[in-house]
C-alpha cells in the first residue's frame, strides 16, 4: 500500500472513530417540534433514559425532539440533523433496538427506554463495530454527513432480517439518503457488514 493510500485509510478511520465516539424508511415514534430544544422549566418532569449504556436523568421540555436533546444536552453530535422532517435518515438512532428518526421522536417518550447512537457502537476494546469497518473497507462515504445514520440503519436492517438480498437492502435502506450518491458502495458495505454480523463478529 502506498504512503498516500495509507494516509487516506488512516484519515477515514480517524473520521469514523470521531463520529463513533461521536432501509426502508426510518421508523418514527412521535412528532417533535423542529428547531433547537427550548430550555425546560425547573418544574419539568424528569426523563430517565439510558443512552449508550449510561443512565441519564434529564429535565426535558415537552416538545423537545430526541435529536436536539442528544446533540444539545448530551453533546452527542454524531447523530446529524439533516432535513429535520424525517425524510433523509441522517438522524437515525436505535430505541430499544429499533431504528427511529430522532428528529420526529419526542425525547419525553424515551422515558424508561434505551437509546443507542453512533457513539455507542464502539466496542469495549476500542474496536469499531463491523458495520462501521465495512463502510470504511468499501469506501461507502464521501462527505460523511449521512454516514452515522446510514450505519445505524444498516445495523437495524440486518437485525430485522432485511438484508437477505440486494433488493431487500435497497428497499429497507431507502429512507436514508446520500446526497453524494455513494449508493453502490453503501450497498456493498451493508452486504459485507451483514455477513460479518451473521458470523457473530459484532459488538
Amino acid at each position: 500500500m502506498s504512503d498516500s493510500s495509507s494516509a487516506t485509510t488512516l484519515d477515514r478511520r480517524a473520521f469514523m472513530v470521531t463520529t463513533a465516539s461521536v432501509a426502508g424508511p426510518a421508523l418514527t415514534a412521535g412528532c417533535a417540534a423542529s428547531g433547537p430544544a427550548a430550555a425546560p422549566p425547573t418544574s419539568a418532569p424528569r426523563c430517565e433514559v439510558v443512552v449508550n449504556g449510561r443512565p441519564h436523568s434529564l429535565r426535558i421540555e415537552a416538545r423537545a425532539s430526541l435529536l436536539d436533546v442528544l446533540r444539545e444536552d448530551l453533546q452527542l453530535t454524531g447523530t446529524k440533523k439533516g432535513c429535520d422532517h424525517g425524510q433523509c435518515g441522517a438522524c437515525t438512532v436505535h430505541i430499544d433496538g429499533r431504528r427511529v428518526a430522532s428528529c420526529l421522536t419526542l425525547a419525553a417518550k424515551c422515558d424508561g427506554r434505551e437509546v443507542r447512537t453512533i457513539e455507542g457502537l464502539e466496542r469495549a476494546d476500542g474496536a469499531l463495530h463491523v458495520m462501521q469497518q465495512a463502510f470504511i473497507d468499501h469506501d461507502a462515504l464521501q462527505c460523511g454527513y449521512c454516514t452515522p445514520g446510514q450505519i445505524m440503519a444498516a445495523i437495524a436492517c440486518v437485525r430485522e432480517g432485511h438484508a437477505q438480498t440486494d433488493d431487500q437492502i435497497r428497499e429497507y435502506m431507502s429512507g436514508n439518503l446520500c446526497r453524494c450518491g455513494a449508493y453502490v458502495a453503501i450497498l456493498e458495505a451493508v452486504r459485507d457488514g451483514a455477513q460479518r454480523m451473521k458470523g457473530g463478529d459484532h459488538a
